[in-house]
């Protein structure tokens, strides 16, 4: 079965993002650290900031890349919208509460930074106050680094953490008979992107089964279900659906990245992989007309990023 592919686009729009290496002793350990480091970070609607793995490196992972240490590791991003008037100081308090929280709490990690470009923050130095002045610098893995000891030995940080522009809210949305092929071809298209340098998926599990609209009835809420899209609402008084006949789930991921280019071509990616997937109808995406975001990816491959 051939599936559809709207010609639309997914309204992404600028952010602020942030990025580091965390290294551990083994796989176990490392999956425990960015599993803490990169929670309750799913959607800057609620949470601090949109956060997930980008790529794991080192031994016994499947990217070739190498660590300072040579040890097992996981490069994470932290992105905030950049129209936030405090994106600045909101991504430097999300980074630091969560490598300090959920890092340096964890045994074994270590945390490197990937940026030596200015802007930077300078995490090291807040974090290795946790020293209790028995912090110093030294030069560790080739590098200068905070040395911090604690009760289950010494944690190592670099001492500045860059920071740069980047993309968020790239989407698409896999419309299906059924909630188990509408999750597998959402399932495949986080596993495309799980491969690629440079992009997040911030759901749990890189899935969104609650995409949501602008606004809602409530007027203390800014975003609420999209009941266009709701399967189990498609008959009832009051609700314009848009679904095709015979939808029964559809399932969103969310992508964010280095730049529109890196969001754009795990867009492709994505697409490739889940469009064999029995039961899939159609392949759409979210977008408010361009009232939200001006960085405009677009599912048909023919058509140009534009920003």
């Amino acid at each position: 079965m051939t599936v559809e592919v709207e010609d639309t686009y997914a309204e992404a729009f600028r952010s602020l993002y942030t990025e580091f290496l965390v290294t551990a002793r083994d796989r176990k350990w490392l999956q425990h650290a960015v599993n803490a480091a990169t929670g309750h970070a799913s959607s800057s609607i609620m949470c601090d900031c949109e956060a997930g793995v980008d790529l794991f490196v080192g031994p016994e992972s499947d990217s070739g890349l190498p660590t300072p240490d040579g040890r097992p590791g996981a490069i994470c991003q932290l992105h905030v919208p950049r129209f936030r008037k405090d994106r600045v100081p909101a991504l430097e308090k999300a980074l630091l509460s969560r490598v300090s929280q959920n890092v340096l709490t964890c045994p074994t990690t270590r945390c490197f930074n990937l940026d030596a470009d200015e802007p930077s923050f300078r995490l090291g130095r807040k974090l290795a106050f946790f020293g209790d002045r028995f912090e110093q610098t030294e030069t560790r893995y080739e590098r200068s680094m905070w040395v911090v000891p604690t009760m289950g030995g010494d944690f190592c940080v670099d001492r500045r953490f860059g920071y740069r522009n980047g993309v968020m809210g790239g989407n698409l949305w896999f419309v299906a008979t059924s909630e188990s092929a509408s999750l597998e071809a959402a399932e495949r298209a986080v596993d495309a992107c799980a491969k690629m340098r440079g992009v997040i998926t911030p759901f749990p599990g890189g899935v969104a089964a609650s995409g949501s609209k602008a606004g809602s009835r409530y007027k203390f809420l800014f975003a609420s279900t999209n009941d266009p899209f709701c399967p189990t609402l498609k008959n009832r008084d009051g609700v314009e659906s848009q679904l095709p006949d015979g939808a029964a789930s559809v399932m969103e991921i969310i992508i964010n990245g280095h730049s529109l280019e890196a969001v754009a071509n795990a867009t492709q990616a994505c697409i490739e992989a889940a469009s064999s997937v029995d039961g899939l109808l159609k392949i759409t995406a979210g977008n408010y007309g361009g009232r939200l975001g001006k960085s405009w990816v677009w599912l048909l491959p023919e058509r140009h990023p534009s920003d």
